[in-house]
């Protein structure tokens, strides 16, 4: 490599690198102005706020603390209001007990608020560790080519104010590669600590860094047999890898403060015991590998029960069809997911940038200095390619996160070989980063941002439907249309928007639903009229919407749209709507009420089977429900039609082996077949 002339201006570098941090967080600040919390936010911010108040670590056990204790220690200082701990039943009734301490018990403004500035500050600083571990492995020029590239990428402005765990993995990760690259080369205690400390920041910010841990694990073991050392040094070597991997684990169980358990003297209270998750996953290897690991105490318990939900939600997938690229698919997209959803989500001035350092790379052009670096981090993103095309894709390009680092050194990369040869490089380059500056940095609500080989952010909920594109952002808007078109008529609208109920609560939203046997004539006819507040995603099609409901929108023209939140008004055709209101009454009385009425839920979701027989996870739900009350028959019919409209072979070969054994088996020692529409 060329000699880097800030190399010997080390204060102007890092002047350098925190005014273009700074200037990423004030565009983000002011292109995500409109947005409201994500779905997780309120979630992992109550949780946060519970583990940084009582040191417990029951709630929301499925994502590792560092995002949440940043956070909740920050809204803790400012007055947060705790609810009393209690017993609560799954993922739903624990997700309703954060909310409504988030909206009801606080004020949701003043949190979002301190949230965000929170936010601004891990992600800055895990910016500019990634940018000193790209500046010791790549010099100063293309680490600050590589820092701009992350800032004009709308994605990231999109992720750096929300409390969500998929960015500062991605940062944690791409830094702990690049410190590997240095550490397994000079093999120095202070280079393998701080390699040690990155991972284990990864390790502690989310689950999928057990990833991270395996590229820098494989890194390490492939230089420690680089050259003719001798066969004593190269084992000590692999010693220091091992000792790297321990290391990072033990910084994790500082995030935990070195307990298994909350308190062993007072018991577990996860949603849903330990063992019984672990029990959830379908894979016996993976079963038995997580139950040996509590066994031993090698990993702490919320941090095990997390894991568990990973692998059964994330690795064996979710029952969310996933739409990409225009086409259904069940569970997870096509191998080639993860760099598509990269070539629709960057700027096409950045993904030139990016195609042509991969081109220079490939063709050997870049200097050689840069080839391990370069190689790392397509280790880890190609681990992280492989964990998406083998598991579930409903995550969208916030899963796919840790393959950005790799494309922002290659754009650097490119950005930096142009500038060394002549000026038509120079213009070529100079030209991408115009367009990428054009396009990227005016955006508004950047999480919905696609470029236009996708259809733009106007039209790519043609082709996308993953949590990529939209995570209810929108309910501050949608709020604010409620309050200026329909509160002064007095007309409840169909909010089919995923707006959490206290959230609707706090901002005093009346919708049909709210109170199911007022609004009870609203879902009597097969025709239905009035106002209804739609996702763009949520109109394509659905491989369990065997009857395809909402092709009836698709069909119509919004009379308002902001950003992907869609609003309709009119008469609409929807047969199966007084099902789907029977089935969120069965629901909301097994999982929802103070305490779960059984009986009700019975009633009602068998009111909705024999309206709606395809509707596949009541239908499973209902089967459970009757194996608990030893109604073998009813049990075994309500099982049997959800295999018949069961669209996905795995799935479908699962519910055909629990029919069999529900056939003999005594009911009262049948273990519940687990729904995976809870997950």
């Amino acid at each position: 490599m060329r000699r880097d002339r800030l190399a010997h201006r080390p204060i102007v570098c890092w002047v350098l690198t925190v005014v273009l941090i700074f200037g990423g967080i004030v565009r983000s600040n002011w292109a995500t102005r409109l947005d409201s919390f994500t779905l997780d936010e309120a979630y992992h911010i109550m949780a946060g706020a519970s583990y940084a108040g009582t040191g417990s670590f029951r709630i929301n056990p499925e994502h590792p603390p560092l995002t949440k204790l940043w956070v909740g220690e920050v809204v803790r200082l400012n007055g947060y209001k705790l609810p009393p701990f209690k017993t609560l039943n799954d993922k739903r009734e624990e997700r309703r007990f954060a909310e409504e301490s988030v909206y009801l018990t606080n004020d949701p403004v003043a949190v979002q608020r301190q949230a965000r500035w929170a936010m601004f500050a891990l992600n800055g600083l895990l910016l500019l560790l990634f940018t000193a571990m790209a500046r010791q492995a790549l010099g100063p020029t293309v680490a600050l080519l590589t820092l701009a590239y992350l800032m004009i990428d709308p994605t990231v402005a999109a992720h750096l104010p929300v409390v969500m765990t998929d960015l500062p993995v991605a940062l944690a990760s791409g830094a702990a590669m690049l410190a590997a690259v240095r550490a397994f080369r000079s093999w120095h205690p202070i280079d393998l600590l701080l390699t040690m400390a990155c991972l284990g920041l990864a390790l502690a910010a989310k689950h999928s860094a057990i990833i991270t841990v395996i590229g820098v694990g494989l890194l390490g073991v492939v230089l420690a047999f680089a050259g003719r050392e001798p066969l004593g040094r190269r084992a000590g070597r692999l010693g220091m890898v091992a000792g790297v991997l321990i290391g990072a684990v033990v910084v994790l169980w500082g995030f935990y403060g070195f307990r298994y358990r909350d308190s062993p003297a007072e018991g577990e209270f996860f949603n849903r015991p330990l063992t019984t998750k672990i029990d959830d996953i379908q894979s016996p290897l993976s079963r038995t590998v997580l139950h040996g690991l509590a066994d031993v105490h090698l990993l702490p318990a919320s941090y095990l029960w997390g894991l568990a939900d990973t692998f059964r939600a994330g690795v064996e997938g979710r029952p969310y069809p996933a739409f990409a690229f225009g086409k259904s698919y069940l569970n997870r997209a096509p191998f080639y997911y993860a760099p598509g959803i990269w070539g629709a989500k960057l700027p096409i001035g950045l993904l030139l940038l990016t195609l042509a350092g991969l081109v220079l790379h490939v063709l050997g052009k870049l200097p050689i200095t840069s080839r391990l670096p370069v190689a790392a981090l397509g280790l880890l993103a190609g681990l992280f390619w492989l964990a998406l095309a083998t598991g579930s894709t409903y995550g969208g390009v916030r899963h796919a996160l840790s393959l950005l680092p790799l494309l922002a050194v290659l754009g650097a990369l490119a950005v930096w070989y142009a500038f060394q040869h002549g000026i038509g490089y120079q213009l070529s380059a100079s030209l991408a980063v115009c367009a990428a500056l054009l396009t990227a940095i005016p955006v508004v609500r950047p999480w919905e941002y696609f470029n236009e080989l996708a259809g733009g952010p106007a039209n790519s909920y043609q082709y996308f439907n993953d949590e990529g594109v939209d995570l209810v952002q929108r309910s501050g808007e949608l709020t604010q249309y409620y309050n200026r078109h329909l509160k002064p008529t007095g007309e409840l609208p169909f909010i089919w928007y995923d707006m959490r109920r206290a959230e609707k609560q706090r901002y005093g939203l009346h919708w049909v639903g709210e109170n199911p046997d007022r609004d009870s004539n609203r879902y009597q006819s097969t025709y239905v009229r009035g106002t209804f507040f739609l996702p763009s995603s949520g109109l394509s099609p659905n491989l369990y919407d065997v009857e395809d409901q909402v092709a009836v929108f698709r069909k119509a023209r919004p009379v308002a749209r902001m950003g992907n939140l869609l609003v309709y008004r009119g008469r609409f055709y929807l047969p199966n709507i007084r099902a789907m209101w029977l089935g969120n009454k069965g629901y909301k009385a097994l999982f929802l009420d103070k305490k779960p009425d059984t009986t009700n839920a019975i009633r009602f979701m068998a009111a909705a089977m024999k309206l709606y027989p395809k509707s596949v996870f009541m239908d499973w739900e209902l089967g459970n429900l009757y194996t608990r009350r030893n109604a073998r028959a009813e049990a075994i019919n309500a099982f049997t039609q959800a295999r018949t409209y069961c669209v996905d072979p795995a799935l479908k070969a699962t519910l055909t082996a629990h029919i069999r054994k529900l056939q003999t088996a005594d009911l009262r020692r049948m273990t519940t077949l687990r729904n995976p529409a809870t997950e």
